[in-house]
């Protein structure tokens, strides 16, 4: 296992290293990253990390304050501010077992320059912190410089790897801030968003999609060793968090924490193409009062898909076609026949069990694939629906799912209150 992260770091990591030169304690298990951009609040993140109660093992905090090579003026001085507030802050910390690395990276390449840069060059000196100290499982923890979290957050992440000495990774519980007073259009627009990342995972499960986790990277957690396996994080400009936790899920070995929360800013912001501060830009702009999600007939689709994978692992070359003609539209236009028998058939020929078949099948079928389709269906197939008819047609479908809201806000309210108390157990063995 050192050998492999060795191999990674060497081959594949950022080059430059900036602690370097820093000793390691020997108790070091958790690191969280925070990659940081023209950001005003990144001392409330720290502070709230600072307040949080802390594991036996010692915690670090690696903070990444980028920009590019063409950053204007104005980033400069407010990434430099940030800096210089941070610094200053983390002198008078004096607590030996929660240490604050604060990391000024200037002129990144403009083609590279991105959040998904900034994590990578965190996420990989955390790996070198780790394997300074022999920890090739300590646990590095995806935050960003917009939020903050419950004091238990360090806590709970530690003891949830601890008890579960096979886990390469988790997603951690989040909640945008919602005003209980406030019923202006960015409240409305924050709970519809939240509630429409929520149906789309409920609706993932609904389909019997084994990978149906949020994935969101201020809300994550993965031991340095299978950061290293699965080739660390990209350098995605957005979105960097969803294709990299797809690599961590496949490994197998995936869960949720809910015993704790992360609290993402709700602002509106057009520093990545998508994303929340996006969503929360484009509702804005929108003057819209209904927020539109996914039609349900996407995930009918692919749950009809999902449903006949044991059939797939038996069936012959001849039969193959037979079962694809009977497949909906929408997954026979998008998975085109040729493709659709060769890739069968070809996994059957690698697989000596249907878990085999199984796992083969959903690294195809895999988190981007399944979303791809979604879109795909949306654009040609299904019209986007309004948030309460698709979790009208969702609590009929999933006993126990909350129903009969009387707004969107107690809507919230109440998936929240099911996803804190309903911890999800995903299994590829019942296909």
């Amino acid at each position: 296992m050192k050998k492999q992260i060795e191999t990674y770091l060497s081959r594949y990591s950022y080059k430059k290293s900036f602690l370097d030169q820093l000793p390691v304690s020997h108790d070091l298990g958790i690191i969280v990253t925070i990659p940081s951009y023209n950001e005003p609040n990144l001392l409330d993140s720290l502070k709230a990390i600072s307040s949080c109660i802390l594991p036996k093992s010692s915690v670090e905090v690696i903070v990444v304050i980028n920009q590019p090579e063409d950053a204007s003026r104005e980033i400069d001085r407010n990434n430099t501010d940030s800096y210089l507030k941070a610094i200053s802050w983390n002198k008078e910390q004096q607590n030996d077992q929660l240490r604050f690395h604060i990391i000024y990276v200037k002129d990144l390449p403009s083609k590279d320059a991105g959040v998904g840069l900034a994590r990578k060059i965190a996420m990989d000196e955390a790996v070198r912190r780790f394997i300074k100290n022999n920890n090739e499982s300590g646990i590095i923890v995806g935050f960003d410089a917009d939020c903050t979290c419950d004091p238990n957050y360090l806590i709970e992440i530690d003891e949830k790897f601890a008890s579960n000495p096979e886990l390469d990774g988790v997603s951690i519980y989040f909640e945008h801030p919602v005003s209980s007073e406030k019923e202006d259009s960015r409240t409305l627009g924050i709970t519809s968003y939240e509630l429409h990342l929520r149906y789309f995972i409920h609706a993932l499960r609904f389909a019997r999609f084994p990978y149906a986790f949020h994935c969101v990277g201020s809300s994550m957690a993965v031991r340095a060793s299978a950061y290293a396996k699965q080739g660390g994080m990209n350098k995605r400009k957005a979105g960097e968090d969803f294709h990299f936790l797809q690599k961590i899920i496949q490994l197998g070995n995936f869960d949720e924490i809910i015993t704790t929360r992360v609290i993402p800013s709700a602002r509106i912001s057009n520093r990545v193409p998508f994303g929340t501060g996006k969503a929360m830009m484009e509702w804005s702009d929108s003057g819209k009062d209904i927020f539109l999600t996914y039609n349900p007939k996407s995930f009918e689709d692919l749950r009809l898909l999902f449903s006949i994978i044991g059939k797939l692992y038996t069936t012959t070359d001849i039969a193959l076609k037979d079962v694809y003609r009977s497949l909906p539209d929408s997954i026979k236009e998008f998975i085109p026949g040729k493709e659709w028998v060769k890739v069968i058939s070809g996994f059957q020929n690698q697989s000596n069990s249907i878990s085999v078949f199984t796992d083969k099948f959903f690294n195809w079928m895999n988190g981007l694939k399944t979303l791809q389709f979604i879109h795909f269906a949306r654009d040609q197939y299904y019209s986007n629906v309004s948030l309460d008819v698709a979790w009208a047609w969702l609590s009929s479908q999933i006993n126990g799912l909350p129903s009969g809201f009387e707004s969107i806000r107690d809507a919230l309210y109440q998936i929240r209150e099911h996803d804190r108390t309903h911890p999800y157990h995903y299994t590829k063995n019942t296909y």
